[in-house]
């Protein structure tokens, strides 16, 4: 099983959620799937609460786990903050114990690609199966892979990010580039991060990529059936052309 290298990836929280201050459209999605399956409520990999926090003061009781001890510290400071009550657990996704049980639990935000191996996935959705309700939802929120943008030049960077620096250095730039290796299916990420002249190489990382039917066979053989697939945070049904695979499933029966 191999361990996921996102750990240490932008690993002050504070750009982390300056990187990402603008996604924000899954937010009402997680809340109405709480209010229609009940919490307690159980996200994996946390982060610093990026979605964890706003569920929790729509008054949805729910739990955060990560490896990163710098993320949640980051996520409790908010916490406190925003003056919310969530537990904040420092667990691995593939490899966690918890004294309760939840009638949801979430993989948001492309996160699912941090299982690299299929003992990874294996051990994930293990854990999953012993922490949800017999009556509850397990969702899975990866994107839709599309073959021309892994195949991109790996020389080529892309800025996906501009922002000011929370240290008040001035402002950052954040480009990405990917080499895709198609016989692992994972896709190798390098960081760049610029402020004026100066540039810095980040944390390299990888991302295993799930393609639809391939996750869909994940799933269902690790003790899961599918109620809903859909294309994007607004419900739509799952076809080619949908930016997100969004999965909402329970336990299959044994």
């Amino acid at each position: 099983m191999k361990n996921p290298n996102h750990k240490n990836l932008l690993s002050d929280g504070r750009h982390y959620d300056l990187l990402n201050k603008r996604v924000i459209d899954d937010i009402p999605f997680y809340i109405q799937q709480a209010t229609k399956h009940g919490d307690p409520m159980l996200e994996l990999a946390c982060g610093t609460g990026r979605v964890t926090i706003p569920l929790a003061e729509s008054g949805i009781n729910i739990t955060g786990i990560d490896i990163s001890e710098s993320m949640l510290s980051h996520a409790q400071a908010k916490t406190k903050k925003k003056k919310v009550t969530i537990e904040w657990i420092k667990a691995d996704c593939r490899d966690f114990k918890l004294n309760e049980k939840f009638n949801l639990i979430i993989f948001p935000f492309n996160t699912i690609a941090i299982l690299e191996d299929l003992k990874s996935v294996e051990s994930c959705f293990l854990c999953v199966r012993n922490h949800l309700n017999d009556n509850g939802r397990f969702i899975i929120d990866f994107f839709n892979p599309q073959l021309d943008i892994l195949t991109k030049d790996p020389n080529e960077c892309d800025v996906i990010a501009k922002y000011s620096d929370p240290d008040g250095k001035g402002i950052i730039i954040v480009a990405e580039s990917h080499f895709y290796d198609a016989a692992s299916q994972i896709s190798r990420v390098k960081n760049y991060y610029m402020i004026g002249n100066q540039k810095e190489v980040g944390v390299d990382f990888n991302m295993r990529i799930f393609y639809p039917q391939e996750l869909d066979a994940l799933i269902r053989y690790n003790g899961f059936t599918i109620e809903d697939k859909y294309g994007n945070y607004d419900e739509t049904p799952f076809i080619s052309e949908s930016p997100k695979q969004l999965i909402v499933c329970c336990k299959s029966e044994t």
